[in-house]
């Protein structure tokens, strides 16, 4: 069997990446394409050395800094890869690599990480963010966007079996595509995250100032940083980390508190000895899934989380035979405020049954649960051919 993987573009080895690594090792034989590739030498390891076929937009001027800029121009150019000569087509896709051209002899599978967010149902808190509300600036990207929704329907109905990130991602690829996904949740390394050493229990928490809450998230507005940190300025009494680094870092550094430390991006090493230390990972921001929130529960950490999207999937809330987390209702720095004034008060959470929770999430289940759904769906898609 010849296997293509398409992947929307390769900039750094986040999310998405690691996703297409698993891939890579389940299906080693495949030919890999991309819209760009600007991955850097020292992020490349996880691709064994594959040469990474890409379209006319890697030559596009400033391409290699500002590829985004070229959104316009991606479907086309992903209509352009010859697959034709390939029995399965894996799409990797939050965009448009599900847009790839198939014929009726070939299986199109797409693991789809979200509909196009900008697109479709958060459209107008992207153009709010882009400073695009009036103008003509914005009626021009109201109109390439609803172009770009027109085209990606076209596109949704060329994928033969979806994948869905999470139940909370298969919702919206039902309402978005009016297509049903298959939920196979992403791989996490939980190996690479230890249980921590210390117990979660408040009256356990060292008194020498160490102990501190932690946020861990790119900072751009979908993610809401700034709720997690305007709560903690106004309860001084308690400490938070915030790592992460993005476009949104200099208003979210503006609410800041002398309680209130800002790390920016940091290597995985650093990354998981915070993880391990923290008295929770708080996180405001409605994710599709929320691997960091994984690696929290993987070392032990409880988690503390805006009550919608992936986290509703990964946490088990307090209502649990064996809780790992709390959800607050609304993202706003109250609300945040009452679920850590609960946390506090409650009975504490066993950093065991965090560990035990986040297994469910490791490499290895990831693999057999996307080779046997792609077994099955080739099995089904072979009978029907003959």
């Amino acid at each position: 069997m010849k296997v293509a993987i398409v992947h929307e573009w390769l900039e750094s080895y986040a999310g998405s990446e690691r996703v297409l690594e698993q891939l890579l090792h389940c299906y080693p034989q495949a030919d890999l394409y991309a819209i760009v590739d600007v991955l850097p030498a020292a992020e490349r390891a996880f691709l064994g050395g594959r040469p990474v076929r890409t379209t006319f937009i890697q030559r596009l001027p400033f391409a290699r800094r500002r590829f985004r800029h070229y959104l316009p121009l991606m479907p086309l150019a992903v209509e352009q890869l010859d697959l034709r000569d390939y029995d399965l087509v894996l799409s990797s896709s939050h965009a448009v690599a599900k847009g790839v051209l198939t014929s009726a002899d070939q299986l199109h599978v797409c693991y789809c990480y979200s509909p196009m967010r900008y697109a479709w149902d958060q459209q107008a808190q992207y153009l709010r963010a882009a400073g695009l509300e009036r103008g003509l600036k914005s009626w021009a990207a109201r109109w390439m966007l609803h172009r770009l929704r027109q085209w990606d329907l076209r596109a949704a109905a060329g994928v033969d079996r979806f994948v869905a990130v999470s139940r909370h991602i298969a919702r919206r690829i039902r309402k978005t595509y009016r297509r049903e996904a298959e939920v196979i949740y992403p791989p996490v390394d939980v190996q690479a995250f230890p249980l921590r050493e210390t117990a979660s229990s408040l009256s356990s928490l060292r008194e020498d100032g160490e102990a501190f809450y932690l946020a861990v998230a790119r900072l751009v507005p979908y993610k809401r940083v700034d709720v997690v940190v305007e709560a903690f300025a106004a309860t001084p009494q308690r400490r938070l980390v915030v790592i992460g680094d993005g476009p949104e870092a200099r208003r979210v550094r503006a609410r800041s508190a002398p309680n209130i430390t800002f790390l920016a991006h940091q290597p995985v090493a650093v990354l998981r000895d915070h993880l391990q230390r923290a008295r929770a990972l708080v996180f405001a921001g409605e994710e599709d899934f929320g691997i960091t929130l994984v690696e929290a529960q993987a070392c032990g950490t409880p988690v503390i989380a805006y009550g919608r999207g992936g986290a509703r999937e990964i946490v088990r809330g307090p209502e649990t035979p064996a809780p790992t987390g709390r959800f607050f209702a609304e993202q706003t720095a109250a609300a945040l405020c009452a679920a850590l004034d609960a946390f506090e008060a409650g009975p504490p959470i066993l950093p065991q049954a965090c560990r035990a929770n986040a297994e469910r999430f490791g490499i290895e289940t990831f693999r057999c649960e996307i080779t046997a759904f792609i077994d099955r769906a080739w099995q089904d898609f072979r009978t029907g051919l003959a």
